[in-house]
């Protein structure tokens, strides 16, 4: 249950009210969803197609008909001989919410709730932004594909190819320009951010596609998961803001709009998280760390009660002796109640009778908890924590902190990235190249990668491998998202004195590379090197 705040205290009441019973978010998401309503209210919703009310209406009515035999298998009215029947409103078929009425299906857990545990809970926060910022907020690029690669490369006409190189350059800006301006509001990269965001929170994610009168690709966007649901029949999905109903076709489909009266639906792409207990939705990783999450805001809200006490223990009154008055029982309750809540250094002021010769007045107050309470359950949100960074396979050290060494968090990062961050990539450019593929079929969109390596290191190993001729020039500079050369495509051969230098790294036997790094060690055991300029030798 709530405890009553100050009035005045926004955020801190806003914290409280975070953090209600779980039956209370329960009943409180319930009331908020837009598709929980009957026929009465859905009625009024804008946007709804004519023909889509009157089938209802017959529906209804029919439902409620002593003629009728069956509105469906599964809300049958019972009927008997010669136009005898049921006249009994069936409550399944005649006040049945928005999810029959618009045929569709209800998700395995509810939307709005996972949503709040993305805001509220702090770890499922951190972790939820990890996976989105290094799978999808690290940018992209184009790279040609492989077909067109392949027909390069086999090209015997070095003109054409030079020629066809400079037109694919000239495509990456344009398809880039193109891709960004589909979106007066967000770029790219932020749609895809919201979209993810909403596939780690809730299960889903919903991009939104819109066409143009040609039946080009003119709008991409995103659509807040929590307020659409898939049709039964898989036939595309409905989205209730308010009290406005919107379709939305499959992508790439041309089907009729069953529900409202728009012509020209837009289009949605639907991601999910695969789960082999639900075909329509997606289900979230932090599903299966649930108690995890529960029990870290139940230990917080303990703490919060704590703290709102200012740390004031319980207490047992003892009174020997003598009885109370009235009145002093009334200030002594109304004290331990509210006097000694968000006030420190309260003072109780109770009048006792006095001592006889047969009764000595004693009063004493025991605490019962006078044990050190500040930050209870430390290691068991600490747990929590971890378990809840467990279900999304991401390590402590992409949140900012770490429990190990400098090695063993380069190791976590190239798990995360191997086992994580790259095969989500992978799936969600599939998805992606689908719009892509619409406008050329020369290149293909990439997320950027995790990069365990730094600048220099990453430099050095193309420079050995294009050395070696392991990788041509060009394909250098396209992992560096750099133009293509002319040359390019050729493999690079040294020069001699190149050649010898190389040699000589690799052999390492550099006599003059050795004496100069004897020369500047500091090790008693080299040999001494020259005074810097303008130093003389030291006097002894």
């Amino acid at each position: 249950m709530r405890t009553k705040v100050t009035d005045n205290d926004d955020n801190f009441q806003y914290i409280r009210a975070s953090l209600n019973t779980q039956e209370e978010k329960e009943n409180e998401f319930k009331l908020n969803d837009p598709f929980n309503k009957n026929w009465e209210e859905l009625k009024e919703y804008t946007g709804l197609d004519q023909n889509f009310r009157r089938r209802i209406v017959r529906q209804i009515t029919k439902a409620v008909s002593p003629t009728a035999a069956y509105l469906d298998s599964a809300n049958a009215v019972p009927a008997g001989v010669d136009d005898a029947g049921s006249k009994a409103l069936n409550p399944g078929t005649v006040y049945r919410n928005g999810y029959g009425l618009f045929d569709v299906i209800t998700p395995p857990y509810n939307m709005y709730e996972l949503a709040n545990f993305y805001d509220t809970c702090f770890s499922n926060h951190a972790a939820i932004d990890a996976k989105v910022e290094n799978i999808v907020g690290l940018g992209y690029r184009f790279d040609v594909t492989d077909r067109t690669s392949l027909r390069l490369e086999t090209s015997e006409d070095e003109g054409a190819t030079g020629r066809a190189r400079s037109r694919i350059e000239r495509a990456k800006i344009e398809l880039r320009d193109w891709l960004e301006n589909l979106n007066d509001d967000d770029s790219f990269t932020k749609i895809m951010e919201k979209v993810y965001t909403d596939v780690e929170a809730t299960g889903n994610g919903f991009i939104e596609v819109g066409r143009t009168l040609k039946g080009d690709i003119g709008y991409i966007g995103h659509i807040p998961a929590t307020t659409v649901r898939v049709r039964r029949l898989n036939d595309g999905y409905l989205q209730i803001i308010g009290q406005a109903v919107v379709y939305f076709r499959n992508f790439g489909a041309n089907n009729p709009n069953p529900v409202t009266a728009d012509s020209r639906a837009n289009e949605i792409i639907h991601l999910k998280s695969y789960s082999p207990l639900n075909t329509y939705y997606g289900i979230p990783d932090i599903v299966s760390a649930m108690p995890s999450l529960i029990g870290d805001q139940l230990a917080s809200r303990y703490n919060i009660d704590y703290f709102e006490n200012k740390a004031v223990p319980r207490y047992i009154i003892t009174l020997k002796g003598a009885k109370l008055s009235g009145d002093a029982e009334d200030k002594m309750f109304r004290f331990l109640q509210t006097g000694l809540k968000s006030q420190s250094h309260r003072t109780l002021y109770i009048p006792l009778p006095g001592d006889t010769d047969q009764n000595k007045v004693e009063f004493k107050m025991e605490p019962i908890e006078n044990g050190i309470q500040e930050g209870s359950f430390k290691e068991y949100r600490k747990q929590n924590r971890d378990d809840i960074l467990i279900a999304h396979q991401v390590p402590i050290s992409k949140l900012g902190g770490s429990d190990s060494g400098l090695a063993a968090a380069l190791s976590q990062d190239r798990t995360f990235k191997e086992q994580v961050a790259r095969p989500a990539q992978h799936h969600l450019e599939k998805v992606v190249n689908k719009i892509i593929r619409e406008k050329t079929d020369v290149l293909e969109l990439k997320f950027n990668e995790l990069t365990l390596t730094d600048e220099i290191a990453q430099s050095q190993i193309l420079e050995r491998l294009v050395k070696t001729q392991i990788m041509m020039p060009n394909e250098a500079r396209q992992a560096l998202d750099l133009p293509q050369r002319k040359d390019g495509d050729d493999p690079f051969v040294m020069t001699p004195r190149q050649a010898t230098d190389a040699r000589a790294n690799t052999a390492g036997n550099r006599e003059r590379d050795t004496e100069r790094t004897n020369n500047n060690s500091d090790s008693p055991s080299t040999v001494a090197g020259r005074n810097p300029a303008g130093e003389g030798r030291s006097s002894q």
